[in-house]
């Protein structure tokens, strides 16, 4: 049996009141509670960032769903398979697994089942994958595959193999194209580097939104207040990908209010060169509300430069203070 997941990587949270959150999406963890007798269209892969490429793929599969009385589902994986296949593996994420939910129930799928890796999925053919799960388990009527998707042992199954199977096990399979931008294709690997290399506009570009940041507000060593530059310090969620070390330009959501916001991640080398640990930190305009252990959101809108370490807190100040004219005066 697949062990239930939700409660393990939501930080205690009651899964039954998280799973009731999203009320326009079934989340199934267990392949042995599901039950429905209605056919699905499916898709399948990780579908991190779920960017433009992947709604492409969602929005085929909703399409599909409609015209031929089945229900649009997306076949998953939480946590990551690396983390199975390497536990050691300090793997990191565009979403966070509540960040991609709200997302697919925004795009309108029904259902997604996030399966746990193990050793018996693992050493699934692609064959037995779609004999097995698929159809025996799932019922899938129709599936829709990216452009380059491989699933099952040694990567034995691919689009060629599933319309092989297709007449004998009954199910349509489609295709699709990569979506592309600026003649590439999208893809989650790309939108990672872009954003390791300070590209944001590029990466949101690919995204079709703007790359989120949420955690908790913990106290830090409150350098900042003493130049006046007071700081939100945000516990970042530990399988979280966050963009190269600088300073960037960032919207910052608290209680649903919009401020602007300039955000530091790196070692505040000016105060502290022998310090290592990477800090995320924001200062909030035109804000001085006391918001430790809140959860806050930020939304990365442009790079403004790289992590300088300042010859004294003088120089510090006067870069701060043309970081804050730039934000200000930024079109949000």
């Amino acid at each position: 049996m697949t062990p239930p997941l939700l409660g393990v990587f939501l930080a205690g949270q009651n899964v039954s009141l998280f799973v009731k959150k999203f009320q326009h999406l079934k989340i199934i963890t267990d392949f042995n509670d599901y039950h429905s007798k209605t056919p699905l269209a499916l898709s399948l892969g990780m579908f991190d960032g779920v960017h433009l490429g992947h709604l492409s793929i969602i929005n085929t599969l909703n399409e599909i769903a409609k015209n031929e009385d089945l229900e649009s589902a997306i076949l998953s994986f939480w946590p990551h398979p690396r983390k199975f296949l390497n536990p050691n593996d300090d793997v990191k994420m565009l979403n966070t697994l509540e960040e991609k939910l709200e997302l697919l129930e925004k795009s309108g799928i029904q259902n997604i089942f996030l399966k746990t890796f193990d050793e018996g999925f693992r050493n699934l053919t692609g064959t037995e994958f779609c004999e097995q799960v698929l159809v025996d388990k799932l019922n899938v009527k129709h599936i829709i595959i990216g452009h380059d998707h491989t699933f099952g042992k040694n990567k034995s199954g691919n689009f060629e193999l599933l319309k092989s199977l297709s007449s004998e096990l009954d199910f349509k399979v489609n295709q699709l194209k990569a979506v592309q931008q600026n003649d590439l294709n999208i893809s989650s690997t790309k939108i990672r580097i872009a954003l390791s290399e300070g590209r944001i506009k590029d990466a949101n570009e690919m995204l079709g939104y703007n790359y989120p940041l949420t955690g908790k507000v913990i106290h830090g060593k409150k350098l900042g207040r003493t130049i006046g530059y007071p700081t939100a310090n945000i516990d970042v969620p530990v399988n979280k990908l966050l963009p190269k070390s600088g300073a960037y330009i960032v919207e910052v959501w608290i209680d649903k209010t919009f401020y602007k916001g300039m955000l530091s991640i790196g070692t505040n080398p000016t105060v502290d060169n022998q310090n290592q640990t990477l800090h995320t930190e924001v200062y909030i305009l035109d804000f001085d509300q006391d918001i430790y252990d809140k959860e806050i959101t930020v939304k990365f809108r442009d790079y403004l430069h790289d992590e300088i370490e300042f010859e004294g807190l003088e120089k510090l100040i006067e870069k701060l203070d043309l970081d804050k004219r730039l934000t200000e005066e930024f079109q949000f």
